[in-house]
């Protein structure tokens, strides 16, 4: 496959365990409890949310700045990425992650280590219940991701990273409460490693997933279909040929400018 020769393919799949490495580090680490009392939601959403969006804007230009498989996986369904670039986004992400665990581990002092923000569903949450809302809470991010980085519409709306870092915020905010707010399988599965606790860890891969689809589906599908026939799909699922922007880059070098269509 094309993707396999371009240095472009391996760099946007470096930038993915990097940005995702330095995602897990900051967020984690904002969720560690230091000091007894109430746990500080509002300073923990803040903090991933920031994180996002710094690092989206950092490597988005590279890779997309998905650094979270249920993003990657809702650009598989909508048929804008090739099986073999997401399954290597995936991978990346999910090393990277557990790269930002682990070195967080490492500079955390064992009586502050705790479960290292482990994700967990709080008393009272049904595992139907609790998958329930990693799919409401996924759902809305990657509709926000795909509308805010959907290069036919009309004019630049603010900044993308921060819409999305908004999101993220947003999800925090209501979803800590309930299953610690997954929204991202790779930040919920590198604490597992790390502390071997895989209890009703399906959940935190199954909610996003499906949620991540149903965006996908929703905003690709019905809220602002993408006319394209069925090759080209497959084209693209295949990464039998290159998308025309990255095409452009790698002969010439010049920067990718988005082109965008009246609405």
């Amino acid at each position: 496959m094309w993707e396999f020769r371009s240095m472009m393919f391996w760099r946007a799949v470096f930038a993915e365990f990097f940005g995702t490495m330095f995602f897990v580090f900051f967020g984690m680490g904002a969720a560690l409890r230091w000091t007894s009392g109430p746990y500080h939601v509002f300073h923990t959403a803040l903090c991933f949310g920031f994180a996002a969006a710094t690092l989206i804007q950092s490597i988005g230009h590279i890779s997309g700045g998905h650094i979270n498989p249920a993003v990657t996986f809702a650009y598989l369904v909508g048929s804008q990425m090739s099986f073999s670039r997401a399954f290597f986004y995936i991978c990346a992400q999910c090393l990277g992650a557990m790269a930002g665990a682990a070195a967080l581990y490492g500079v955390t002092p064992n009586n502050m280590r705790g479960t290292l923000a482990l994700n967990t569903l709080q008393p009272g949450m049904s595992l139907g219940m609790a998958t329930t809302v990693e799919v409401f809470l996924t759902l809305q991010l990657v509709v926000c991701v795909f509308a805010v980085t959907d290069e036919r519409r009309n004019g630049r709306l603010g900044s993308a990273a921060l819409s999305i870092g908004f999101s993220i915020t947003m999800g925090h905010l209501m979803g800590m409460y309930y299953t610690g707010a997954g929204m991202n399988p790779a930040r919920s599965f590198a604490p597992a490693v790390i502390m071997r606790n895989f209890i009703n860890h399906w959940v935190y891969w199954v909610g996003p997933m499906i949620g991540g689809a149903m965006g996908a589906i929703l905003y690709d599908f019905i809220l602002f279909p993408r006319m394209r026939d069925l090759s080209e799909r497959l084209a693209t699922l295949k990464g039998s040929r290159p998308p025309e922007a990255e095409k452009q880059q790698e002969t010439r070098g010049e920067p990718i400018e988005l082109k965008t269509q009246t609405l």
